[in-house]
């Protein structure tokens, strides 16, 4: 079947919709715009006009049977995907389609801890079990690599009954894992390999960049096309292998995802996807060449350092992504937070998250040179103004969990809350995680100690923004009642 990559149906069926002059006695109840001026005035009538509900022309995103269908076999196509689903609930959906579509209370699944929090919400409403492969960290970069080859073989040999393996490729910082020799181990065993590619939607568009999830032979992928794909926020695609039943997993996205599907997110979906295709190799090219300026400039100002492939070990780093521009600050004696903060209160530049020892500027085909100079500049100028002294920083990101009960177990027990400086000891029955990138500092069923402690103050002492626990101050934390 030949699919002509220059239509998109939802955006094609929008137009005529608007052609139509049809009368609303529908949802939603602006009509149009016409009932809620201020809200028309700030988005734009030509917004509020294609902001429908689902009816015949339309389709429907629960089940559907013509431009949607038509769209998704699009996607499909050009993900070279069996399946991909359009998906309006954010990628943190897809994830939790791809958990509750494979797993089942009890069965276990081999992963990552530096994941997404998404993952382990999934862990929390399937009730199935993680076994976590430590990432280890770089020593001097304090930040999580990807998984190793060797571990995740051991993983499965002690846990050949697990179900599934899963992987975060790339990383916020762009660190891949070799995906394909892992997907390969875990399908011998017969286990499915899903793939947390949220950061990855340029790899399917662009050239010399890391193999992507479906091409290394994976058995379902989350893409966040709002990341570096430039659809609107809260969209995403879940992309299907050829040995997943798809007619399932459209049941599990049912589950939870809304029966309101956006038009503004799933024509964003079409049109970008669209754009991807025709004009994302020329466009990628662009992104990877001023990613690669930028990190030779901030690399000449000093003390700061933009990796890049010079980490490749072929194992726990079996590759990187060019794009990603992250700058290690620890030597200016600033955690990346406090650079971060600088950017934005004194530059006008908000850059995509800092943590303890490094920022990461997310570049993609919407950037520009200038803007590319006016980072370098800021970065120069932070250095000469703000430098001090390093010593008592804390640079690493990863600590071991101490696993006591399943994600489901600890979210659902009885518990209480308690001083946070006097939790040592305890089970954690929530999250707490720096935001972004939204991985857990603690874990529901995860043991506190003395050093989660210490790191969980020592971010919100930097300036951290952490999100999770009940407690917004993140004072007391919730804990499970008794010993454990």
């Amino acid at each position: 079947m030949h699919l002509d990559q220059r239509r998109a149906p939802i955006y094609e069926a929008l137009e005529e919709f608007k052609k139509a002059r049809i009368v609303p006695f529908d949802v939603p109840g602006h009509k149009r715009g016409r009932g809620n001026k201020e809200l028309t005035d700030f988005l734009g009538e030509k917004c509020l006009t294609v902001d429908v509900n689902s009816m015949k022309p339309l389709d429907n995103l629960c089940h559907p049977v013509s431009v949607i269908r038509e769209a998704e076999l699009l996607a499909a196509d050009a993900f070279s995907a069996a399946h991909a689903f359009f998906m309006v609930n954010g990628t943190t959906s897809a994830v939790q389609a791809m958990l509750l579509s494979t797993l089942k209370k009890g069965d276990k699944i081999i992963l990552h801890r530096s994941v997404h929090r998404s993952v382990i919400n999934a862990l929390i409403l399937c009730g199935a079990v993680p076994i976590y492969v430590n990432p280890g960290i770089h020593p001097t970069l304090g930040i999580a690599l990807g998984m190793s080859v060797k571990d995740v073989e051991e993983a499965i040999e002690k846990n050949p009954d697990a179900k599934a393996v899963l992987m975060n490729n790339p990383t916020y910082y762009g660190i891949c894992s070799d995906v394909k020799k892992i997907t390969e181990l875990a399908h011998k065993k017969g286990m499915k390999v899903l793939v947390d590619e949220a950061h990855g939607t340029h790899f399917y568009f662009g050239e010399n960049l890391p193999v992507t999830a479906m091409a290394a032979g994976a058995d379902m992928a989350s893409v966040s096309m709002h990341k570096s794909g430039s659809s609107l926020t809260q969209s995403s695609f879940l992309l299907c292998g050829k040995n997943v039943n798809a007619n399932y997993v459209r049941q599990v996205i049912n589950l939870t995802q809304t029966t309101s599907g956006s038009y503004l997110l799933l024509s964003s979906l079409d049109l970008s996807r669209r754009n991807m295709v025709l004009n994302g190799k020329e466009k990628i090219e662009a992104v990877k060449a001023m990613t690669e300026y930028a990190r030779q400039e901030i690399n000449q100002i000093g003390d700061y350092y933009a990796f890049s492939k010079e980490l490749i070990n072929k194992d726990s780093i079996y590759d990187f992504d060019i794009t990603k521009l992250s700058v290690n600050t620890t030597e200016t004696g600033l955690a990346g937070i406090e650079v971060y903060d600088i950017l934005r209160d004194e530059y006008d530049i908000q850059i995509e998250f800092g943590d303890l020892g490094n920022i990461l500027a997310y570049v993609t085909i919407g950037d520009n040179p200038k803007n590319i100079e006016r980072l370098i500049g800021a970065l120069s100028e932070i250095r000469r103004r703000y430098k001090k002294d390093k010593t008592g920083m804390i640079t690493y990101e990863y600590i071991n969990p101490i696993v006591v009960t399943t994600p489901q177990e600890a979210f659902y027990s009885e518990t209480e809350s308690i001083d946070l400086e006097k939790s040592a000891g305890r089970v954690c029955s929530e999250f707490v995680m720096a935001y972004p990138p939204g991985i857990p500092i603690l874990a529901p069923g995860e043991r506190i100690t003395e050093e989660i402690i210490r790191r969980i103050l020592y971010s919100k002492e930097k300036g951290c923004t952490l999100t999770g626990p009940e407690d917004m101050k993140v004072e007391k934390v919730k804990v499970i009642k008794g010993e454990l």
